[in-house]
């Protein structure tokens, strides 16, 4: 494949993916999303920020798992912490598609947190903070609108470590794989996780379910 074709590729399947979501992005995001994955791949050659070294695979499991959830999230417009963010997913993505919002990254490890700000610089996200340190003893001066998560391995250790964050009308959003029955039998009473909306990825032949949690004063 030549340079030409291999640059071409990763711009194509994106078009198609963000046509099959439906999604109309902001003039010049699709060159933005294209130019994050380009950064990514420069920064994983030292940092290890991902596993996925294949531009077209980028592309579904990154750029497109991520946009996958705006039609699924309950506010548009209020701000919105990407917790263990790590190499910036969901919300570089989604920092890109929703130049409005306000979009904080969080992670607790330093050498990410130093890629995530060199991102936020070299993409010219003027929406975008950056926070590092545990979310658990994270103490924002103003909760979020929308908290998700990529990162969390247990719906419950999201929920106990980042439901301070959420403002009190706020959601808390874990992107899963499959549907997460087990997970969901041991939230707290006091938590209520029943919207679990089934995602369609485009190019991505997985099983994709956001869950939307709710909780207690």
């Amino acid at each position: 494949m030549t340079l030409s074709a291999e640059r071409t590729a990763p711009r194509a399947a994106l078009q198609r993916g963000l046509g099959e979501l439906a999604l109309a992005l902001p003039a010049g995001a699709s060159d933005k999303l294209l130019a994050y994955l380009d950064l990514l791949a420069k920064w994983n050659k030292t940092y290890n920020l991902t596993a996925i070294r294949n531009p077209l695979q980028a592309v579904s499991h990154h750029l497109l798992d991520s946009l996958a959830v705006l039609p699924e999230l309950p506010d548009r417009a209020g701000a919105l912490v990407d917790v263990g963010s790590g190499a910036g997913l969901p919300g570089i993505p989604l920092a890109i598609a929703e130049p409005a919002r306000r979009v904080t990254l969080n992670d607790a490890n330093g050498k990410k947190g130093a890629f995530l700000r060199q991102a936020v610089i070299e993409l010219d996200l003027h929406n975008t903070d950056v926070h590092v340190g545990r979310a658990e003893t994270w103490r924002p001066a103003e909760r979020f609108a929308v908290v998700i998560t990529r990162g969390f391995s247990s719906l419950v250790n999201f929920l106990a470590a980042c439901r301070h964050l959420a403002a009190p009308a706020g959601v808390l959003a874990a992107m899963k794989g499959a549907y997460p029955e087990a997970e969901l039998a041991e939230v707290p009473a006091d938590c209520d996780c029943s919207q679990v909306r089934r995602l369609r990825v485009p190019l991505l032949d997985a099983e994709r379910h956001l869950v939307l949690c709710r909780v207690g004063a």
